[in-house]
């Protein structure tokens, strides 16, 4: 099976990008059913790198019944270490405008149906999650950002929305009075289940339009939301190009540790499905 040590989960016009080579689909099962496809690993920049479309190809899947236990373990399996995650968001904020580039710091979670944990059914785990993205690569994704064409805010509050609707007028003013920056529907649970596999994880957030709180709300059409994802994932390629030589080999960040001590079940009431079910994340801690 290939292998690459960094993954990226988005659209699947992402790994459609000048300078991508020997690109091989790989099709992965996991103990927590199928990935949302197969995965599309290949050569950028002389780094092996697996892409995993979010949605499926063709973006058949809505925000809540995309796998994201499977993505996730999925790209694990493949020897995966740090995930970048391209997203399309609404802009919650003035000076963020619409294909502008943000690189969130925080989260908060207002999804309500996906299951966010690998460490349940017979095996429980508690993970640090107070900064919920690689601080290292968060670092990097701003400073390849600033050396394209394109605004960058680095830092700022995503609120994950359950979706598929939009949101309500009322809801998106209360999320501006919490001072949140952006709003989407795909950061979680992936970035909490990376963080429980050791991954290190950061969302390069493409801003596509102001959210309905914005009084032009009502002059935003499918064509432009449309036109603006397409320059955004042109956007999101260059940014791809430079930063996967950046990524360090050796990881020194919290998140390739994240669970240590974090297990507090006994491993002699550990049943052996759910150690079996959870091996790939847990390593030699369990026998």
């Amino acid at each position: 099976m290939a292998k690459a040590r960094i993954g990226v989960i988005g659209g699947s016009g992402l790994y459609e990008m000048p300078g991508l080579k020997g690109l091989e689909e790989v099709k992965v099962t996991t103990p927590f059913g199928d990935p949302s496809d197969v995965l599309i690993v290949g050569e950028l920049e002389g780094v092996s790198v697996a892409f995993l479309p979010r949605h499926g190809k063709g973006h058949r899947l809505n925000p809540t019944e995309v796998p994201s236990k499977a993505n996730i373990y999925a790209l694990k399996s493949l020897g995966v270490e740090q995930v970048i995650s391209v997203s399309a968001v609404g802009s919650l904020q003035e000076p963020i405008r619409p294909l502008d580039m943000v690189i969130p710091d925080q989260l908060i979670d207002r999804t309500r149906a996906r299951p966010s944990t690998f460490f349940e059914d017979g095996i429980v785990a508690h993970v640090s999650f107070a900064e919920p993205f690689c601080p290292v690569v968060r670092a990097l994704l701003v400073e390849s950002v600033k050396e394209t064409d394109t605004a960058v805010h680095d830092g700022g509050t995503y609120v994950v929305m359950e979706g598929p609707p939009f949101s309500t007028i009322a809801e998106s003013k209360l999320y501006r009075s919490w001072g949140a920056s952006i709003i989407g529907m795909t950061a979680l649970p992936e970035a909490k289940l990376a963080r429980e596999a050791e991954m290190c994880y950061a969302t390069l957030a493409c801003a596509t339009d102001y959210d309905v709180w914005h009084d032009d709300h009502d002059s935003v059409t499918v064509d432009m939301v449309v036109a603006n994802l397409m320059y955004n994932v042109a956007t999101a390629q260059d940014v791809l190009r430079r930063i996967v030589t950046r990524l360090p080999d050796k990881r020194v960040c919290g998140c390739a540790t994240a669970l240590t001590n974090a297990v507090i079940t006994s491993p002699d009431v550990m049943t052996p499905s759910a150690k079996y079910r959870l091996k790939l994340l847990l390593g030699d801690r369990v026998h």
